[in-house]
């Protein structure tokens, strides 16, 4: 039953106050026939003990286990001051700054994450977030279409390297706007997009091309050729990004001659755990000349009239702010817990901090691979890699996953569920977190599982 805190009288009041007998009248705009007439499908109600105990049961499911699967969501080491000070109640329960004058640690701290997320990626302005990275790029394309008003055709070009989950869910944004998604297939051998492939689109109007780094097989794309072929074609250049590999690669405000136009990306790997999926947040950056057409708020630094510093809300385009046909967004929001995490995550470990990390996931997954190679086992592509790498198999790798998680081990994300053409390859993320006895202990699970299972009798 609803939880409703008035009286029978009370309720009965405020009936008579509207002139209306029951409660019920209230809905009779719905038609008799579309309304749910009873709940058979729920199931009776559970004690509180029960439902504890079934989460527990639930959580219980992940732990334990090694995990080196990745795909968007990465296992890194977060310090135990991050959310220690992340959970403290002037953060934990503080909602949207819509008054500037009583948020100043609010704003602060945003101000704070846009100064390091613009110098991680090299832009010049980075707003206070979206949901996740996936909702980012959605926002990039649209957010791109409104920047380019010379280009009349709404055409984006999305290499199949980008995240599947990405790409449909970019898709369902875009959709209705009258945007049209182009694939960009990769080269079978490397990985990555063959620059040589965009000659096809030379001289054509394309209004943006999405350039992911590393793509979603880990493989680092050919960043700078890429941007070179957009600039010269009149075409924006969207970055996607892992902002934890920023640490050590070029960042895309360096990309090509001039650098992207846009860059999105999910903001997990600084700071949040799995935590089975969220809640992340979504980055998003640009170049000043396009910080009009970004989605969002931003937090600006201001002196006021005493000569003492401020912090502001200088560039509100939700649609909670201004008309609602003017923002250029009504889905955008700050996830403000999680950027706090990652605000204090990225101010604890610095600019060497994360360096170091980076640099450490970078070399365990070229110690995996190479003692993966002792079992006949190679990279599935031949193009340069980060983090992740797909491994390819002389079977299917769903049941080889499967045993492998029977040891206790996660042994990475079954790339055959994506594309049939990769059903022996898995995807392996291998960050700074594993050990060597963790690498070890993976090639062993990952010599049992391909061993044929012994005849049942």
């Amino acid at each position: 039953m609803p939880f409703i805190p008035h009286t029978e009288e009370e309720v009965a009041q405020m009936l008579a106050a509207i002139g209306v007998d029951d409660i019920e009248a209230l809905f009779d705009e719905i038609p008799a026939d579309i309304r749910c007439q009873s709940l058979d499908d729920i199931p009776p109600a559970a004690t509180e003990m029960e439902v504890t105990r079934e989460v527990q049961q639930m959580a219980e499911r992940d732990a334990g286990a090694l995990n080196f699967i990745g795909a968007g969501a990465y296992e890194h080491h977060i310090p135990a001051a991050v959310w220690q000070l992340t959970t403290r109640g002037e953060f934990y329960t503080a909602y949207t700054p819509y008054q500037a004058e009583a948020s100043q640690g609010t704003l602060q701290l945003i101000y704070e994450y846009q100064t390091m997320m613009a110098g991680l990626t090299g832009m010049d302005v980075s707003n206070a977030s979206l949901y996740d990275g996936a909702s980012a790029l959605g926002e990039a394309i649209l957010m791109a279409v409104r920047v380019h008003r010379k280009s009349k055709s709404k055409k984006v070009l999305m290499p199949t390297s980008v995240h599947p989950a990405y790409r449909a869910t970019a898709k369902t944004v875009v959709k209705h706007q009258g945007i049209e998604l182009v694939d960009l297939p990769i080269d079978a051998d490397s990985g990555r997009v063959d620059p040589a492939a965009l000659a096809a689109f030379s001289g054509e109007d394309i209004t943006a091309l999405v350039i992911p780094q590393p793509n979603f097989y880990g493989v680092l794309e050919q960043a700078d050729e890429l941007t070179a072929w957009a600039e010269g074609n009149g075409t924006l250049v969207i970055g996607l990004v892992n902002p934890f590999t920023l640490a050590i690669l070029k960042p895309p405000g360096e990309w090509g001659a001039n650098g992207a136009d846009i860059v999105c990306g999910d903001g997990q790997p600084l700071g949040a755990p799995l935590s089975s999926g969220g809640p992340y947040y979504g980055i998003l950056c640009c170049k000043q000349q396009h910080v009009r057409q970004m989605p969002g708020r931003l937090v600006g630094r201001a002196i006021d009239a005493d000569g003492k510093q401020g912090f502001v809300l200088t560039l509100q385009a939700r649609e909670q702010h201004i008309r609602r046909s003017r923002a250029t967004s009504n889905i955008c929001t700050n996830q403000g817990l999680v950027v706090t995490a990652s605000t204090i995550h990225m101010a604890l470990l610095g600019p060497v901090g994360l360096r170091n990390a980076a640099a450490a996931s970078l070399a365990n997954t070229h110690r995996l691979v190479e003692k993966a190679a002792a079992l006949g086992i190679t990279p599935r592509f031949s193009g340069d890699h980060f983090h992740e790498v797909a491994l390819k198999l002389d079977q299917p790798a769903a049941p080889v996953l499967e045993k492998m998680a029977t040891a206790g081990v996660l042994g990475g994300y079954d790339l055959g569920r994506d594309d049939a053409e990769l059903a022996d390859a898995i995807l392996v993320c291998v960050t700074e977190t594993k050990t060597d006895a963790d690498i070890d202990r993976y090639i062993d699970a990952l010599k049992a599982a391909q061993e044929p299972s012994a005849p049942s009798r």
